[in-house]
């Protein structure tokens, strides 16, 4: 067999394979357990790959693995039940890459462990509810049809899941904020820091049956010409409107979840990375230029994101 320290390429996966096959025959776990290894250090890779372009272990450091937490600590990644990450999954990530970069160490691929500073996430972390693609399809079906909101209700909640806006992005919405040839949002986030957002077909169709339909009936008894989503007297909308606008919708589907309008974006960001979408890709469609430092942090263009949009989102 070919000594790890002979690879030319010098990539973490091939070092993780060989981790794993050290796990396999000097540890001795299961196939279970090393397939577990596995996916942790492939999300792990993936991101080091994504965010910091790094490859070689000699160049991950203490800051880059916090970020890393980070990223499970604000983005559900594996559902469990109705939750996003669980205390178990989260340790036993963590129970990866420390193992991992040990082995490193040990076998003198790299001179430091970046982990051996690093505190083990809480347990008692409080863990988002995650909205699966069946319950929200069935919110956006429950608004009757009779009401004289249906249209701006449907596309509120569509819109809310297919872009995983915060709500006050929501109702700072414009018309003006909507490409209609781009099929795109243009949002102004935290830090005033700009970003495109793909709206994706399905939610496009009800927005535009919204505006085309609705809106001007409701823009009329207040002559607002500018903001996207209005209330019943023709007035932007509030937080508090939509939360009572999901609420009301949530408990007409019979949903027993305690759901915020948060909640949609956390289904939006579980549901792309679930799927196979590209981790620097969804940080970039909700705004998170926190998780990594502004540096290193590249800015994508909007046929890429409409690609992983269309791709990855389960109601493109």
């Amino acid at each position: 067999m070919e000594k790890v320290k002979q690879i030319n390429d010098n990539k973490l996966d091939n070092y993780a394979k060989k981790y794993l096959i050290h796990l396999q025959f000097e540890r001795r776990l299961s196939k279970n357990t090393i397939e577990s290894y596995w996916s942790d250090l492939k999300r792990y890779i993936n991101y080091l790959n994504d965010i910091f372009n790094i490859n070689n272990p000699k160049k991950i450091r203490i800051k880059h693995i916090k970020e890393f937490a980070n990223l499970l600590n604000t983005i559900p990644i594996i559902k469990s039940g109705n939750s996003g990450v669980s205390s178990n999954t989260l340790h036993r990530s963590f129970s990866s890459i420390r193992g991992f970069h040990k082995y490193l160490l040990n076998e003198k691929f790299t001179d430091n462990d970046p982990t051996l500073y690093l505190e083990s996430p809480s347990t008692d972390r409080k863990l988002p509810i995650i909205l699966s693609v069946e319950e929200i399809d069935n919110i956006i079906s429950s608004v009757s049809p009779e009401s004289k909101t249906c249209l701006r209700d449907k596309a509120l909640v569509s819109i809310m899941y297919a872009t995983g806006l915060r709500v006050s992005e929501v109702v700072d919405l414009k018309l003006t904020n909507i490409n209609w040839d781009e099929n795109i949002l243009r949002i102004i986030g935290k830090g005033n820091k700009e970003r495109i957002v793909p709206i994706g077909n399905r939610s496009y169709q009800l927005l535009k049956k919204y505006v085309d339909l609705d809106r001007p009936r409701l823009a009329r008894k207040s002559n607002s010409e500018s903001y996207l989503f209005l209330n019943n007297r023709g007035r932007p909308t509030t937080r508090m409107t939509v939360w009572n606008i999901l609420s009301k919708h949530i408990k007409a589907a019979g949903i027993n979840k305690r759901v915020s309008p948060h909640t949609l974006r956390h289904s939006f960001a579980t549901h792309l990375i679930e799927g196979g979408a590209n981790l620097r890709a969804v940080q970039e469609m909700l705004g998170h230029a926190d998780i990594s430092t502004t540096q290193i942090y590249t800015h994508l263009d909007s046929s890429y994101l409409k690609e992983v949009h269309k791709q990855f989102h389960p109601r493109s």
